[in-house]
């Protein structure tokens, strides 16, 4: 008789699968195109740097307006962040609404055409909303803004003196809020539609309205789509140019009036308008104004990340 090996035994090494060809092509492809948008970022962010050097060391009496480069770059800041957020009120609501109706009120004939309209808001370019804006929306919106300073002009919103073009920071908002919708609605529409079906299931089975199981299974699904969707919009409507460029009438300065003729501009649209007359050290100071505007977008998508990331943690997709 053979006496029984008693010796435990190496477990065998699992072999290592062999990637094709086309796998190592395409691993490679999409490596080289994570660190290009690395690259690129970087370069852009080296490039703005170099040319705001000067603007920065420069003394202030050099500087245009005569008081510094941090002083000419505020009240953009404040415009720009102003026409952005007052978008972002109107068009976020806005946008949650139209999805919701689309994904779970409308028709499906219905939801697909207005679908349709909705997505060819984005193709529209800047510069025929900006007509659009001076052209129609604004002298539409004089009346309200005359009955605005009668009645609210106790709110600093609408303090007055009323515009008699219209061209005012609050036309330029609601520009900027229709320009940003598409974003905000297509994102929305997308993830309200992923909600479980069994959730939404369960919450009618047990007798609830249809805006009821929307409220319990399907808000809480897509808060975090929601968010990631407005902070997109807010992107695009701080960086957006021609439109406020020709909505808004600009006469500088930091003021919450939103119906006045007298408008801080935006740093986007303060480019456009200045950068082909200056040369020198005023070329500088729109630069620096752009790696502002740059160091913004680049925060408003971090935070956005995170805020999306945070979230999921929490919410009813889990």
């Amino acid at each position: 008789m053979t006496s029984l090996d008693t010796k435990p035994r190496k477990a065998d090494k699992p072999a290592r699968a062999v990637r094709s060809a086309g796998d190592r092509t395409f691993a490679g492809l999409s490596t080289g195109a994570g660190i290009l948008i690395l690259v690129v970022l970087a370069g852009v962010a080296a490039f703005l740097i170099a040319e705001s050097l000067d603007a920065i060391s420069a003394p202030a009496a050099e500087v245009p307006g005569g008081e510094g480069v941090w002083s000419y770059v505020g009240p953009l800041v404040f415009g720009t962040l102003l026409a952005a957020v007052i978008a972002l009120l109107v068009a976020t609501p806005l946008g949650v609404a139209i999805a919701l109706f689309i994904t779970y009120y409308a028709p499906k004939r219905i939801a697909a055409t207005l679908g349709y309209l909705i997505d060819l808001l984005a193709a529209i370019p800047s510069v025929v909303y900006g007509f659009w804006g001076l052209a129609a929306l604004a002298p539409s919106l004089v009346p309200f803004y005359a009955w605005a300073e009668r009645n609210l002009g106790f709110l600093p919103f609408f303090a007055g003196p009323a515009s008699v073009t219209g061209r005012t920071m609050l036309t330029a908002g609601l520009v900027l809020a229709i320009m940003i919708l598409p974003i905000i609605s297509a994102i929305s529409r997308e993830v309200f539609s992923q909600a479980p079906a069994l959730h939404r299931e369960a919450a009618l089975a047990l007798g609830a309205t249809r805006w009821e199981m929307i409220k319990m299974a399907v808000l809480p699904y897509g808060k975090s789509g929601v968010i990631g969707g407005a902070m997109l919009g807010l992107g695009r409507a701080l960086g957006e140019t021609l439109a406020v460029a020709i909505v808004l009438s600009v006469s500088g300065g930091i003021t919450f009036d939103l119906i006045s003729s007298s408008n801080p501009s935006t740093i986007a649209a303060n480019i456009a308008l200045q950068f082909p007359e200056s040369s020198g050290l005023d070329v500088s100071t729109l630069i620096f104004t752009g790696l502002v505007l740059f160091v913004i977008t680049l925060a408003v998508n971090m935070l956005a990340r995170y805020v999306v990331n945070r979230r999921a943690d929490f919410s009813g997709a889990n």
